[in-house]
């Protein structure tokens, strides 16, 4: 199944599965319709959620305040939207993993 996004006024909105813990912050490639992120932080007192702003702000080199995470804030599976950036830098950032 592809990585599904949605594009409109000027910002994206696409599923990530997360995986806390890991030994390093990165993307891994598409898990399902999601974009598969690894965490470094536990998912204790809302760390994972902190680390994944902050992580997906950094890979699509925006500001923390343009990533937001709307639905899934206690699960592994989330839904983000975030700003400033169009549908084919999340398709790069994925397809860029996946080799």
């Amino acid at each position: 199944m592809p990585l599904r996004v949605t594009e409109g006024d000027g910002r994206v909105r696409f599923s990530v599965r997360v995986q806390p813990r890991a030994s390093r912050s990165e993307v891994v490639g598409v898990h399902g319709d999601a974009l598969k992120v690894r965490l470094s932080a536990p998912p204790v007192d809302g760390a994972a959620n902190a680390a994944l702003v902050e992580f997906l702000a950094e890979v699509f080199a925006v500001g923390r305040r343009d990533v937001r995470i709307l639905a899934g804030e206690a699960s592994r599976s989330k839904i983000v939207e975030i700003e400033r950036i169009t549908e084919r830098a999340v398709h790069d950032v994925a397809e860029r993993t996946a080799r």
